[in-house]
């Protein structure tokens, strides 16, 4: 099994940024990518980027195109996001995440990622 934990997290002013990170620990080579979710208090988790181990290969959602970067550092088994010109909007607890081989389907469909972390809360001021 694989273990994520998050951090990096904190408060910020609107049009800052901030880094966080995902470090990877256990059987890392059963995840295909790593990907960050966030979820703001009354609102559905939705899918942020992701990354695969092997040819950092990329996914952003739209809301995040060009303001976020994601990476990984495969000898330190750690993902991880890059957030500049961050708005009110991004504040929400942020969740890195493991997709397994074996999953099929889009890759912001929460249910096909199988090992979750603890999250990390971010908090942007207007």
């Amino acid at each position: 099994q694989v273990q994520l934990l998050e951090s990096g997290g904190g408060l910020v002013q609107a049009g800052g940024s901030l880094t966080l990170s995902c470090a990877a620990s256990g059987r890392t080579s059963s995840c295909d990518r790593i990907g960050w979710f966030r979820q703001a208090p009354g609102k559905e988790r939705e899918f942020v980027a992701s990354i695969t181990w092997s040819f950092g290969l990329t996914n952003y959602a739209n809301a995040v195109k060009g303001r976020f970067i994601i990476s990984r550092d495969n000898a330190k088994n750690t993902v991880y996001l890059q957030m500049n010109s961050l708005k009110p909007e991004d504040t929400a607890a942020y969740f890195c995440a493991c997709r397994p081989y074996s999953a099929r389907g889009p890759v912001d469909l929460g249910g096909t990622w199988n090992v979750w972390g603890q999250g990390t809360q971010v908090t942007v001021s207007s």
